[in-house]
């Protein structure tokens, strides 16, 4: 019998995959485990993980993450998986904030995962000792936190966002259906584990029944190998990976991506550009694509465009069903949107506004303070609309817009331009101190290694020939690349402060 309290506690789910199947359910590093050995060595691990508040994961994706994940489950404490490659600064100030928490670095996974003697050194104690703070984590018996995961800092410094048991499961139940998988399906997994999507891959495809992959790190060769070795039927990129393999693959003159068994490919974690969309959609003929959009406080996806909305997009000569290429699709099961204004009057549909949602896999908790209003809507901070048929349109972070001469402008209507000129890869579009108009428009773009860096004035009068000339950037800045975090999203804060800095008095 396991330690798992299965009406509160996501260890119902690796509970249910031993029982269902003895097949390989994760796959890494050359080795496999079943369903039930992972039930094993997390129930092993979990009378070790007792002893302290928390377990933090400092490591790749391993046979131990899942493995971790469900042993503190077990011991009824918060797994909270960090980003490895941070500064040392940055790492240690994440460990303050986790007093006496277990720490499992790199070098502790393999005897994790293979089930290492009790008196077996395994990772090390998080300095200080266990603050009140640290310790109401774990939340009340009846509504424990099982997940902590720190925002990725776009704009702003981290935050520790706490996902319950009960919103994981409700995320799990309301989109997957039990041990729904071919007996040959596997997915591929790219994202790293401090990612929620890397969080969600582990309780949906164990739930579905499908084996699990893990590319300890990303490379476009390597991952398209690996689709090929593993026969992998389902899988998750990040749009700047998904832009890498794109860029392997035109560079190798491929027609197609030769990936036959690929199914699914969904994308999601940042603004994915539509020439990029497009390229990926002539290279995967036969792959039906998914855009998923969520948040890490949702507890992964709460919108959904499938694979018949893309093909349906590309094909119509509907500009509405078209323009739905660009949008995010429709709210998953147990999931509601809402646009409203800055004032709170709610919107109606194709009116541009504060996205809002409700549902219970919602948390938006952040170490016991709750963002949820008194209805229990959560504010996204995403700028977007929702179409008459319910399609979900993201145009950036309220944070990112910009004012111009008091006129509200979204960089991301300014960026897909840009994106639309020959030799531009990338581009990013911020506001910085003007005296006259309050904020003045500047495109920060990066080129094709191939492409001519062209006169900004042509780039300029591109953009104005297509939107008016209040959203026409009065400085175009060129770099060799733009800052994002390990998933793709663009660090404007990092650009902001250099353009600041830069920006005539």
């Amino acid at each position: 019998m396991s330690g798992y309290d299965t009406d509160v506690n996501i260890g119902m789910i690796l509970e249910m995959a031993a029982s269902a199947s003895d097949r390989p359910a994760v796959v890494a590093g050359g080795q496999s485990v079943s369903a039930a050995r992972l039930l094993e060595l997390a129930t092993a691990a979990a009378e070790r993980f007792s002893r302290y508040p928390a377990v933090l994961y400092l490591g790749t994706s391993h046979l131990a993450y899942p493995v971790a994940l469900f042993g503190a489950a077990a011991a009824g404490v918060p797994f909270i998986p960090l980003n490895y490659r941070l500064g040392a600064e940055q790492l240690t100030g994440l460990l303050d904030r986790n007093p006496g928490a277990l720490v499992l670095r790199q070098q502790d996974l393999d005897a994790l995962a293979d089930r290492a003697p009790a008196d077996a050194p395994l990772g090390t104690m998080a300095p200080g000792t266990p603050t009140r703070e640290s310790l109401a984590l774990a939340g009340t018996e009846d509504d424990p936190v099982a997940v902590v995961l720190y925002t990725s800092g776009t704009t702003s410094a981290p935050k520790a966002a706490l996902l319950r048991h009960r919103h994981l499961l409700a995320y799990v139940w309301n989109t997957v259906e039990f041990s729904s998988a071919e007996a040959s399906d596997a997915a591929l997994v790219g994202v790293p584990p401090y990612h929620v999507a890397g969080l969600a891959n582990v309780l949906t495809n164990l739930y579905a029944g499908r084996r699990l992959v893990y590319l300890a790190a990303f490379d476009p060769n390597a991952w398209l190998a690996t689709v090929r070795a593993e026969q992998v039927s389902h899988a998750l990129l990040v749009p700047t990976m998904l832009a890498r393999v794109v860029a392997e693959l035109h560079a190798s003159g491929a027609a197609d991506a030769g990936v036959p068994s690929l199914r699914s490919l969904a994308y999601g974690g940042a603004r994915m550009p539509r020439p990029v969309l497009e390229a990926a959609l002539r290279l995967f003929p036969a792959t039906g694509f998914v855009n998923a959009y969520g948040l890490t406080e949702t507890a992964s996806s709460i919108a959904v465009l499938g694979p018949d909305d893309h093909r349906a997009a590309l094909s119509s000569g509907d500009p509405a069903v078209a323009d739905r290429l660009g949008s995010v699709g429709r709210a998953v099961p147990g999931v509601e949107f809402e646009v409203r204004d800055d004032e709170g009057k709610i919107l109606a549909p194709g009116e541009t506004g504060l996205i809002f949602v409700r549902g219970e896999q919602i948390s938006g908790e952040y170490g016991g303070h709750s963002a949820l209003d008194a209805e229990g809507w959560f504010p996204t901070r995403d700028r977007g609309r929702i179409d008459a048929d319910g399609y979900v349109f993201i145009e950036g972070r309220d944070d990112d817009t910009i004012i111009r001469g008091g006129e509200n402008i979204a960089p991301a209507e300014i960026e897909d331009v840009l994106l639309a000129y020959p030799g531009i890869s990338e581009a990013a579009v911020l506001g910085v101190p003007d005296p006259e108009w309050g904020q003045r428009l500047v495109a920060v773009v990066v080129w094709d290694t191939s492409a001519e860096v062209a006169d900004p004035e042509r780039v300029r009068d591109f953009v104005r020939s297509r939107l008016r000339s209040s959203k026409t950037p009065e400085s175009i800045v060129s770099r060799s690349e733009l800052p994002k975090t390990d998933t793709g999203k663009l660090l404007r804060r990092v650009l902001q402060a250099e353009l600041t800095l830069r920006a005539p008095a």
